[in-house]
């Protein structure tokens, strides 16, 4: 059997050992930070959430940040922090996971799905501007693969129009802006800390903002609806006294949760690094590779690269992308597909979606796979994906 026979196909796999597309790293500083918080009086609603926060927001360059305990509930405490409410429309793009949308639905809104930029895979500013109505209510943006969006062009028609703009950053932590680091660009961003984002705290996800009111409505919302505030209260002389004032939810952090993540976060920058290193490294392998389309940036961006998408070319292949999809797999690697449009889900198809609504996203869905990328990667991690990509192209390459 030849070395470049497809373990598809009964050839030897690129590997031994499977490669995920993304796992945590997590050392004995993080293990440590963990243990003292176990070992102190306060496993939730203590001081370490705070000192995360701060951390967060310091390192964004925002005045505020709120800890949840995800960062589905992050993005619907955005949500109901800008008010929306039943019939109110909210803009946002259709290639991301399912819980951008849902947490529109949540409070009661519609969303109105904008097609993405064919180049970038990130919203489109000129779908947004066309989509607006008398009825949008907010925007909601997604920083596809850690690469920010035209934050300047869809802030500008944010302004115009008066309305909300919220950016899910759940793939962005450190990603910036023409210099400016997303969480300081948007009314209120949303960052994720599930296990294959850039610093992990288990779950959780945290809201950054510089408005006040925002912020308050955010506190009170994952928490119930409560407040201790006692310059908010109808009691004051009462020092148990406390108030459900607006629909809230437990969407609390634990400090668990927050002291792993506040270890994680002094890696940032270091995980960062490791992330961009890689994406060199594939780069470079696949830059004459005439199968595949290399990921976009924007000017003056630079990404903080959560995820390496590559669009495959098909019509230089003779093979589907699932068939290429299964063929890797089988080498070993761990790659994945990001994302279904959202309206493709049997839920969205029930509320009477139909597809053909965005096509630069479907057609985007049809060629795409996100090859692992991760910083605890080895150098050997990354020539195994490469070695791998090139072994299953190359035997479904079309003649010339």
């Amino acid at each position: 059997m030849s070395e470049r026979t497809l373990a598809i196909y009964g050839g030897k796999p690129v590997r031994e050992s499977y490669l995920p597309y993304g796992t945590q790293w997590i050392d004995s500083s993080d293990a440590q930070a963990v243990l003292k918080v176990l070992k102190s009086d306060y496993l939730t609603t203590g001081p370490t959430i705070e000192l995360f926060e701060q951390k967060i927001a310091d390192y964004v360059g925002a005045k505020y940040a709120v800890a949840f305990s995800s960062g589905t509930a992050a993005l619907h405490g955005a949500c109901f922090a800008v008010g929306i409410q039943h019939n109110d429309q909210v803009i946002t793009t259709p290639l991301t996971f399912a819980a951008t949308a849902n947490t529109i639905l949540y409070q009661g809104g519609n969303v109105i799905f904008a097609d993405v930029d064919p180049n970038t895979y990130n919203i489109s500013p000129q779908k947004i501007e066309a989509e607006i109505t008398e009825n949008t209510k907010a925007i909601i943006t997604v920083d596809f693969t850690g690469q920010p969006v035209d934050y300047g062009r869809i802030r500008a028609i944010a302004d115009k129009h008066s309305i909300p703009f919220i950016s899910d950053a759940a793939h962005a932590l450190g990603a910036s802006y023409h210099k400016q680091k997303v969480g300081s660009l948007a009314d209120m961003t949303m960052f994720s800390f599930h296990p294959v984002k850039h610093i992990t705290a288990g779950e959780g996800g945290m809201i950054t903002t510089d408005n006040p009111v925002y912020y308050q409505k955010l506190r009170d919302f994952r928490n119930h609806g409560i407040t201790r505030d006692q310059k908010r209260l109808a009691v004051s002389d009462q020092p148990w006294y406390y108030e459900m004032q607006s629909p809230g939810f437990n969407y609390r952090m634990t400090d668990l949760q927050a002291a792993l993540g506040l270890s994680q976060a002094n890696k940032i920058d270091s995980f960062l690094k490791k992330r961009r290193a890689i994406v060199l490294k594939y780069n470079e392998a696949f830059r004459e590779v005439d199968q595949i389309t290399l990921p976009y940036q924007l000017a003056d961006t630079n990404s903080s690269w959560h995820l390496y998408v590559m669009q495959l070319q098909l019509d230089k292949l003779k093979a589907t992308r699932t068939e290429i999809f299964q063929a890797l797999q089988k080498e070993n690697i761990g790659v994945n597909v990001h994302y279904i449009p959202v309206y493709f889900h049997p839920y969205y198809q029930q509320l009477g979606y139909q597809k053909g609504l965005c096509p630069h996203a479907e057609t985007l869905y049809q060629a795409t796979i996100t090859l692992p990328l991760f910083p605890k990667m080895t150098d050997e991690d990354v020539d195994d994906v490469i070695a791998a990509v090139m072994k299953v192209l190359s035997h479904y390459e079309v003649p010339l």
